[in-house]
């Protein structure tokens, strides 16, 4: 059952879960209150990943048309993307090789699998994926677009071990395990509708928080937005900082922007090699296929710090390396692959030693901040790697749920088709439709079940009815209001004063025997012996509506009344 129709009525209810948790932290953006809790996804309370604002100077998107980015799959692809049950022995994420702290890349030169190996190339960064011409993805462009490039390192051998050779599962083993995981049931049923796990669905989830990621905050961005063209002078810009733009647009100069075009900084799908061919673990070997890399923004920091090291083997420790490469081509007549925009005259920069410098200093320019540190695109499990869904869509199917009268009370029942991960039933009730007390709780058998519940006091007159469906996780939902109307009976009765400050005088037209004092959830707390006096003293209640029920000499309900201390 979906929570979506009941949000705004039982936010209450849900900020006391979150209230519960001990490690929690308020971000306040505008008028709009966002809870962030260590280990919580709250599905009441999505981050923005569908509509973030990117500048009107930007015009690549290598988004398909088939898989745009909402809030309900890219909080999904979250998940996915830091979960280290993707991975066979449990130890590797997606995450463990794009750090967020490196604008989703990795410092080592190769990273670590699931096993111990090391991967065969280094991880690129992930910084503005999304905004680039090439669809291609990966060092080699091996992969034809972004949503399939997701999920072959899962199916690598040595990097997360579902690859289906060498004695490993299949894909289809990973999808049984993951369908075991209460979170991605309610979280494939919150983004699809049902809680089918396919792979074509965790591409596409994984795909749209990847494309999330986005760097818009940078010192160029900030000096872009303020001229009309990248070849103005910028005036947030240093002096050797504009130098060092000037340097980049420049084709005469260096030519950097036909291949990393601005203001993207994305790749020219056409290029080829840049002259860095090596293969990792092979001295010797060469590599001419990679043609393809990441975005340049977010190279650095907002601090200037490198997220190196750079190219596909990682040879380039600093920026300066790069450009010193770039500088200088290595002649090898074994590249036959050599882009034709780094060959013959003009292909090496021939810069000066201050050129470099400037240039370099244009580079720091293009570090953003808020991908290092904003929640949207951190780890959202805790320390121990657990997470819970709140107000999310409940693993159970409900048939029905009635309420009936019969003999002055009111039996309610209700049956599952399918049932799982399920804590049990609150049942509640209520005089006006508006105020709600629990009167009753039933545990849930994670089987289809046939369930009953009798509640014995009844008012006379409108009882309304809810049954409020929690699961292990705390997420709840509540079905549909049961009404029943309780005829009032014959014998007279009346109480007075009611409201009361604490006496209490009855008048009756025939004989009870017991007056038992209940509160509004059904609990005895008070009982009075009417043979001995037609009164009662309520002096040690609180003050609140209570229920008086009268018994006969047979000990049978025949009268239940309401009364107001005061």
């Amino acid at each position: 059952m979906s929570t979506k129709s009941n949000n705004e009525a039982f936010r209450t209810i849900s900020f006391k879960i979150l209230d519960m948790k001990k490690r929690h932290f308020l971000l306040i953006s505008g008028l709009s209150l966002w809870v962030c809790i260590a280990g919580t996804i709250d599905l009441n309370v999505l981050f923005n990943y569908a509509n973030q604002s990117v500048p009107s100077y930007i015009n690549e998107d290598n988004t398909p048309s088939s898989n745009p980015i909402t809030d309900e799959e890219a909080t999904l692809g979250r998940v996915l993307f830091y979960d280290k049950n993707l991975s066979l022995t449990n130890s590797v994420s997606c995450a463990s090789c794009h750090k967020q702290a490196l604008a989703f890349g990795d410092d080592a030169i190769q990273s670590m699998g699931h096993n111990g190996g090391l991967t065969g190339r280094h991880s690129t960064r992930l910084s503005s994926a999304r905004f680039g011409e090439d669809p291609r993805f990966f060092w080699d462009e091996r992969a034809s677009s972004l949503e399939e490039q997701t999920t072959m390192p899962i199916q690598d051998h040595i990097e997360m071990g579902f690859s289906g050779t060498d004695g490993d599962p299949s894909f289809d083993s990973l999808i049984v395990k993951l369908s075991k995981l209460s979170y991605y049931n309610e979280l494939f049923l919150f983004a699809f509708g049902d809680q089918t796990i396919t792979e074509q669905r965790i591409q596409n989830a994984l795909a749209q928080f990847v494309r999330s990621i986005q760097s818009f905050d940078t010192k160029y961005d900030i000096g872009r937005a303020q001229v009309g063209n990248n070849n103005a002078p910028f005036p947030n810009f240093t002096t050797q900082e504009n130098n060092g733009k000037a340097l980049y647009m420049s084709n005469a100069a260096t030519g950097c922007n036909r291949c990393h075009r601005a203001p993207e900084f994305d790749i020219d799908p056409d290029s080829r090699n840049n002259g860095v061919i090596g293969v990792l673990g092979s001295p010797g070997s060469l590599d001419l296929t990679n043609e393809r890399s990441p975005s340049l923004r977010d190279i650095v920091n907002a601090n200037g710090v490198e997220n190196g090291p750079f190219m596909h083997d990682g040879s380039l420790a600093t920026l300066m390396d790069v450009i010193n490469h770039y500088d200088d081509i290595p002649n090898n007549p074994n590249n036959t692959n050599l882009d034709n925009r780094l060959q013959g005259p003009g292909g090496d920069l021939d810069l000066t030693d201050n050129e470099k410098l400037e240039l370099l200093a244009f580079l720091k320019t293009l570090g953003g901040n808020a991908i290092y540190s904003d929640p949207k695109w951190s780890d959202p499990f805790d320390a121990n790697g657990n997470i819970e869904i709140l107000n999310g869509a409940l693993p159970i199917v409900l048939d029905y749920f009635h309420a009936q009268a019969e003999n002055g009370q009111v039996l309610l029942e209700w049956q599952t088709s399918f049932e799982s991960n399920v804590d049990g039933f609150e049942l509640m009730h209520s005089v006006d439709g508006v105020e709600w007390v629990e009167i009753g709780f039933v545990v849930g058998n994670n089987e289809a079940s046939f369930y009953q519940y009798v509640h014995e006091l009844p008012v006379p007159g409108n009882n309304y009815y809810r049954l409020k469906q929690i699961d292990l996780d705390g997420a709840f939902a509540l079905h549909d209001i049961e009404f029943v109307f309780i005829e009032m009976e014959e014998t007279e009765i009346q109480l007075y004063p009611n409201p009361t400050h604490g006496p209490v005088h009855i008048e009756f037209s025939s004989r009870f025997a017991v007056a038992q004092v209940f509160t509004m959830n059904g609990k005895l707390v008070f009982e009075s012996d009417l043979y001995q006096s037609n009164s009662f003293d309520l002096s040690s209640l609180i003050a609140g509506v209570y229920f008086v029920r009268f018994l006969d000499h047979a000990n049978q309900k025949t009268k239940t009344m309401r009364i107001t201390k005061l």
